[in-house]
């Protein structure tokens, strides 16, 4: 099992737009094979951070996920609404890995 954390920061003039995209990425994630779980949470102390929360059968389940056509979509969308480089962890039980 691996979970993964990314944090955004988003520009406050482009969080709905953010928000939009993210609807049809999440939906289509769900139905990944591998995908367990797949969350988009709002920071309660910094309206403008969002949290992706995710859990994966296995870390070999990543790079597809990556690759795919609404992670392609909604970064097209994304990478124009962060106000600071995207922070990613990837946990496993065996270490816990920062990108």
């Amino acid at each position: 099992m691996v979970y993964v954390i990314a944090t955004l920061m988003v520009k406050p003039e482009m969080k709905a737009e953010l928000f939009s995209a993210a609807k049809e990425c999440i939906a289509a994630t769900r139905q990944e094979d591998g995908c367990i779980s797949y969350e988009l949470f709002e920071s309660t102390t910094d309206p403008n951070k969002l949290v992706f929360v995710e859990q994966w059968q296995s870390a070999e389940c990543l790079p597809l996920h990556s690759k795919s056509d609404h992670m392609k979509a909604f970064g097209r969308v994304a990478v124009k609404c962060f106000a600071a480089p995207v922070q990613v962890q990837i946990i496993t039980p065996e270490k816990v890995e920062k990108r």
